[in-house]
């Protein structure tokens, strides 16, 4: 089983302004054209597992469900998800692992970890495997950070580098385990 983080973060490592607005993430024009291989990543995942504040988000736009894969979306407060979603996502509550432990259950293998806290959680517990992380030329100053404090220093290996459109960098790290 694979946990991936794939995310884009200021040059300052935040995922959202200090208004929570994503407005930033356009700061470099992408083609339309060009999803700078978000596509051919999401072929290799099986599910999607976000928290409840990057649902609402998701829901905020407007345009339903915006993946081809299903999803788990955290909360502890959410007792239904709107009629749109209802055929792509299910509710689930627990700790990381017993997220994991329910996704292998319903067959899924390779996981999508999206959103602020649940990338924090997922790491706090050791489940991350897989980071790809696309820097935006951009500073911030504030707002959401993409890691929190941790426990224990986790130790990942740089595997490649990209730099997209001239001005993106996208760095991949896999997790070093003993």
């Amino acid at each position: 089983m694979s946990n991936i983080v794939y995310i884009g973060t200021s040059l300052d490592g935040y995922i959202s302004a200090a208004n929570g607005n994503m407005d930033w993430l356009t700061y470099v024009p992408i083609p339309e054209d060009d999803d700078l291989g978000f596509s051919r990543f999401m072929a290799g995942i099986d599910a999607v597992v976000m928290g409840r504040n990057t649902f609402e988000t998701l829901m905020g736009f407007g345009t339903g469900w915006h993946y081809q894969k299903p999803g788990i979306v955290l909360s502890s407060t959410l007792k239904t998800v709107p009629a749109e979603f209802t055929d792509h996502v299910q509710l689930a509550g627990g700790t990381p692992a017993d997220i994991v432990n329910l996704a292998r259950r319903q067959g899924f293998e390779k996981l999508y970890i999206d959103g602020g806290r649940t990338i924090q959680r997922f790491l706090q517990d050791d489940l991350i495997d897989e980071m790809i992380i696309t820097e935006i030329p951009l500073l911030l100053g504030g707002g959401d950070r993409l890691f929190g404090s941790l426990e224990q220093s986790l130790g990942f290996k740089l595997v490649n580098t990209e730099v997209l459109l001239g001005q993106l960098l996208r760095k991949h790290y896999l997790r070093k385990r003993d």
